[in-house]
C-alpha cells in the first residue's frame, strides 16, 4: 500500500529538460553561434569572389587611369580620372574585337618609356601620310578637320614636315597642341603599346560622363596610285 504514494524514480543517466532550465539556454546559443559562423563564412565568401571578379575585370577588361598634365585640353584636364577599355582593341589568333580609328582616346604605354603611360589622340592611320602646315594637320594632303580643338590651345600655329605612318604604328597628338609632347617630337606609336581606349570620366564630379571621341566626315581618301599601262595598251598607242 505504501508503494502507491511512491514517485516512480527516473532511470539512471536520464535527465529532463525541464528539470534543469540552463539546458535549453545552451542549446540555443550553440545553435546561434553556428549561425553567425555560417554567415560569417558566407560573408567572407562573396567578399573574395568580390574581389577577384574586381581584379580579373581590371587585368582584363576596364583599367582606371589619372590624366596628368594638360596636353589633351579642353578635352580632359590634370586630375580627372578615367576608364579605359582593354577590351576593345584585343586581338586573339588575329582576330580583334575592334579597330583603332582616328580620333580616338587612346591611353599607350610611351615608346621611350614603358614603364610611362600617356593619353592621347589617334590622328594618322597605318598607311597615311601626316603633315602639318599653319597648324592644320593633312592626311595625305587633305585638311583634317577637328572640331574638338579650340585657338585658346593651339596659337603657335607649326608646321612640320610629312611623316609617313608604318605598318602597325600610329601618329597621335595632344589635342593641346601647343603643350603636347607627341608624335611630333618622339615619333610613332606602335600598335602593340595601345592598350585600350579612354570612354569614360568618372572624376572630377562636375565632369562625370562619357567621352567625345572625333568624328570626321567620312574617311580621309587615300591617293589612288597611278595605274601602269600594260603591254597591249602601249602597242596600241603605237599603231
Amino acid at each position: 500500500m505504501f508503494d502507491r504514494d511512491k514517485k516512480k524514480q527516473p532511470d539512471v543517466g536520464f535527465v529532463s529538460a525541464s528539470d534543469d532550465g540552463d539546458i535549453e539556454v545552451t542549446r540555443v546559443k550553440r545553435e546561434s553561434r553556428q549561425g553567425l559562423l555560417t554567415e560569417g563564412l558566407k560573408l567572407f565568401r562573396d567578399i573574395f569572389l568580390i574581389i577577384v571578379v574586381f581584379i580579373l575585370f581590371g587585368v582584363f577588361f576596364v583599367q582606371p587611369v589619372v590624366v596628368e598634365g594638360t596636353s589633351m585640353l579642353p578635352q580632359l584636364h590634370d586630375g580627372e580620372r578615367l576608364l579605359v577599355n582593354k577590351l576593345i582593341y584585343y586581338k586573339i589568333q588575329s582576330i580583334s574585337w575592334g579597330h583603332i580609328d582616328r580620333g580616338d582616346i587612346v591611353v599607350f604605354w610611351f615608346p621611350n618609356d614603358p614603364d610611362k603611360s600617356y593619353v592621347k589622340r589617334v590622328i594618322g592611320l597605318p598607311g597615311e601620310t601626316v603633315e602639318l602646315r599653319n597648324g592644320k594637320v593633312f592626311i595625305n594632303n587633305i585638311e583634317l578637320n577637328e572640331d574638338y580643338l579650340d585657338t585658346e590651345h593651339n596659337q603657335s600655329l607649326p608646321s612640320w614636315p610629312p611623316k609617313k605612318v608604318e605598318d602597325h604604328h600610329y601618329f597621335v597628338m595632344g589635342d593641346n597642341r601647343d603643350n603636347s609632347s607627341d608624335s611630333r617630337y618622339w615619333g610613332l606609336v606602335p600598335e602593340k603599346y595601345i592598350y585600350g581606349k579612354a570612354f569614360f570620366r568618372y572624376w572630377k564630379p562636375q565632369s562625370v560622363g562619357f567621352l567625345e571621341h572625333g568624328q570626321y566626315n567620312g574617311n580621309v581618301p587615300t591617293p589612288t596610285p597611278t595605274p601602269v599601262p600594260d603591254e597591249d595598251d602601249l602597242r596600241a598607242e603605237d599603231r
